[in-house]
């Protein structure tokens, strides 16, 4: 399943650049699926969202640091564990309970992501 961050965020910055498909964003930030991706043109993202990858999308959170959900992979691919919820020092990066996947459907999205 994807991670997703909880309003008890402190906005400390720690997760975001740990994110190996850059998939996390300062709230009220604009994001983009080519951002930290071989994403290109237009997409059709996991959820069903057919975006072009290079276009500013709305932010999730106005307030506090978010995931996009569809360039999540929990770090599947990358390394062991969810590096955003190992640097977290509120432990605020949890698995989103709705946005469950396998292990298989992660790598395939991390293969989408980064074109392999």
């Amino acid at each position: 399943m994807a991670i997703r961050i909880t309003d008890e965020c402190i906005n400390c910055g720690a997760c975001e650049p740990e994110c190996p498909n850059n998939a996390i964003y300062e709230g009220a930030v604009d994001w983009r699926a080519s951002d930290g991706t071989a994403l290109k043109g237009k997409v059709v993202m996991k959820s069903g969202l057919t975006i072009d990858a290079d276009e500013p999308q709305e932010p999730v959170s106005d307030d506090i640091y978010f995931i996009v959900t569809d360039k999540c992979t929990e770090c599947k691919g990358f390394h062991e564990e969810p590096q955003c919820a190992a640097v977290c020092p509120v432990d605020c990066c949890i698995p989103d309970e709705d946005h469950v996947e396998t292990d298989d459907e992660l790598l395939a999205k991390k293969a989408f992501l980064h074109g392999e």
